[in-house]
């Protein structure tokens, strides 16, 4: 696949896939006899994982740690899963720190629903929260 085709069937930037490649958080991608980049299986799947750690709130300079890892060999399975874990932890937090926010918003939601239905905003359900 050529860049253009990874970006538009995976909805990332040319130049982001660029410069994953150029700062070391994907591996080189497989080039052309002329020296098109030319996606292969194996080059998808670094671009996947790379969206995947980005999503999950990962930096670029953790791509770049886990790629580094991963070039070394299996003696790194420890760190990548540590790496791994700790970035799940820290996704896990946000969630419940979203939860959280939804169930707010969600209570609101339904006081003003409520109080749409009634004509009136009961003072016992603004004091409960703000």
């Amino acid at each position: 696949m050529t860049i253009k085709e990874v970006s538009e069937k995976y909805n990332i930037s040319s130049d982001t896939l660029r410069y994953y490649e150029h700062v070391g958080a994907i591996p080189p991608v497989t080039r052309t006899a002329a020296g098109t980049r030319d996606y292969r299986e194996t080059d998808i799947a670094w671009v996947k994982l790379a969206m995947c750690l980005r999503a999950a709130g990962c930096t670029v300079d953790v791509l770049v740690k886990y790629r580094k890892l991963n070039e070394m060999g299996d003696v790194t399975i420890p760190d990548r899963l540590k790496l791994l874990t700790k970035q799940r932890e820290e996704l896990t937090e946000r969630r419940r720190q979203l939860d959280e926010t939804i169930d707010v918003l969600n209570y609101k939601i339904s006081t003003y629903e409520t109080a749409v239905k009634t004509g009136k905003l009961e003072w016992t359900e603004r004091k409960k929260k703000t």
